[in-house]
C-alpha cells in the first residue's frame, strides 16, 4: 500500500493507495509546528482505525506547500513506517514539460494536479482547476507541457481579508449563494465571494481557450475543498477530489 499526503496551508488531505484504488482518505487541520512524534502518532492511529496496519505502507509521497512541516514529515515517515518520502519537488520525474521560467517556484500541489489530471485524460488540452486556500488555475497541453496559469486567494482567505481589513464587515461562512444580489450584508459578502471566484475562473477558461488553445475547448478539471461549491456552475468538465493525491501516487511510480 502507499500512503500519500497532500499538505496545504489550511488542511492536510491524505489518502492509502492499494494498487490503483483509493481505499482511504482523510483530513487534518495544517499545523506547522508539529513535531515528527505527532505527525507518526496520528498517521499510524488514523491508519489502525480504518483497519490498515502501519505495517503495509511500503511507500509513500508528499506535496505540501508548507516548508516549515516538511523536516518534521520526512522524520515522521522515516521514524514510524522505515520509509524515505519522495517529495514533489523540481528534478523528480513528473511526466510532464515543464514550460515555467523557474520551475522551483511552482507548488507541489499544481505539479501533482497536472500529473492526475494528464493521467486521467491523455492527448488532451487541459485546464486544472484547485480550488483551497488559494485557488490555482492551469494550463496542460495535450502535448504534455505544464504552461504555468494563475493564482489568486481562495474563497476562505477573501472572506478573512474582508472581516479583517474592514471595520464593519464581519466573517461570514462560505456557502453557495442562492442569488448574486444580497439583501443584507452577510448575503452580500457571500455573493461576492461566490459569484466573484466563478466569473474569474470562467474568465480565465475563456482567456486560456482564445489565447492559447486557439478557439478549441480544453478539458476543465477541478479539485481542492471548495470545488463542489461550484459543481452546478458549469464550470468544470470534471471535479475529481482526490487529483492531488494520484498524482503524488504517479510520481512515486516514476520516481522508485
Amino acid at each position: 500500500m502507499i500512503l500519500t499526503l497532500d499538505v496545504g496551508n489550511s488542511t492536510v488531505t491524505g489518502g492509502v493507495f492499494d494498487g490503483d484504488k483509493l481505499v482511504l482518505q482523510f483530513r487534518q487541520t495544517t499545523n506547522k509546528n508539529s513535531t515528527s512524534d505527532e505527525i507518526g502518532i496520528f498517521l499510524r492511529s488514523v491508519l489502525r482505525e480504518n483497519s490498515i496496519a502501519p505495517e503495509d505502507i511500503l511507500d509513500a509521497g508528499i506535496a505540501s506547500v508548507v516548508p516549515p512541516i516538511n523536516y518534521s514529515l520526512s522524520s515522521a515517515t522515516k521514524k514510524y513506517f522505515g520509509i524515505e518520502p519522495l517529495f514533489i519537488q523540481s528534478g523528480i520525474k513528473t511526466g510532464l514539460k515543464i514550460r515555467y521560467a523557474n520551475p522551483r517556484e511552482i507548488g507541489a500541489d499544481r505539479i501533482a494536479a497536472a500529473i492526475g489530471a494528464v493521467k486521467r485524460h491523455p492527448n488532451k488540452n487541459l485546464i486544472v482547476v484547485d480550488m483551497g486556500t488559494a485557488t490555482t488555475i492551469d494550463v496542460v497541453t495535450k502535448e504534455r507541457e505544464y504552461l504555468g496559469g494563475a493564482i489568486m486567494p481562495g474563497l476562505k482567505i477573501s472572506v478573512q481579508a474582508l472581516a479583517s481589513g474592514t471595520s464593519k464587515l464581519p466573517s461570514v461562512e462560505i456557502v453557495k449563494a442562492e442569488k448574486p444580489c444580497g439583501q443584507s450584508t452577510i448575503e452580500a459578502i457571500q455573493s461576492g465571494i461566490y459569484f466573484g471566484n466563478a466569473g474569474a475562473v470562467r474568465e480565465f477558461t475563456r482567456q486560456y481557450e482564445r489565447k492559447i488553445f486557439e478557439g478549441a475547448k480544453p478539458f476543465v478539471i477541478a479539485t481542492g475543498g471548495f470545488a463542489r461549491t461550484f459543481e452546478d456552475f458549469s464550470l468544470f468538465d470534471e471535479i475529481v477530489p482526490e487529483l492531488v493525491l494520484s498524482g503524488v501516487k504517479i510520481a512515486l511510480e516514476l520516481n522508485r
